[in-house]
């Protein structure tokens, strides 16, 4: 078990997480372009997106419905504004909310900015500049 007092960070780092795709190839570009990454990189039967500390989204391609995901990616300021317009120039719906009820807008949540975006199987992408709680 691992201790944590009051206002420290528990020393544990998400590493990998799967997200399923019906087509792992092209919705693994698609991230990768949008957020200006490098090409995914194939392992064993996915097709892997590296981010920073080591963390990988592994895209893997099911028959099965997809169930609509959540995932959020801080980027710097001037990152933000390249993911966006790259967004943009792909004529994709974005809003400034979770619940898609502000289309074309962001968001200035906790003094950062932020939207949110689908990707091609449905899942809820979110581009934040500033982490939640972080004007506290």
């Amino acid at each position: 078990m691992i201790a944590q007092a009051k206002g420290e960070t528990v020393p544990v780092e998400l590493n990998h997480t799967i997200v399923n795709a019906t087509d792992k190839t092209a919705s693994a570009r698609f991230l990768t372009e949008i957020l200006g990454l490098p090409e995914p990189v194939p392992y064993g039967p996915f097709m892997t997106v590296p981010l920073a500390h080591d963390l990988t989204l592994d895209y893997y391609e099911t028959p099965a419905p997809i169930t609509s995901q959540h995932y959020a990616f801080k980027v710097t300021e001037e990152d933000f504004d390249a993911v966006l317009a790259r967004v943009v120039d792909r004529g994709l719906t974005y809003w400034a909310d979770p619940y898609h009820r502000e289309a074309g807008r962001i968001n200035t949540n906790d003094g950062g900015r932020g939207f949110y975006f689908e990707d091609p199987d449905g899942h809820n992408l979110e581009v934040l500049t500033r982490s939640y709680g972080a004007a506290v």
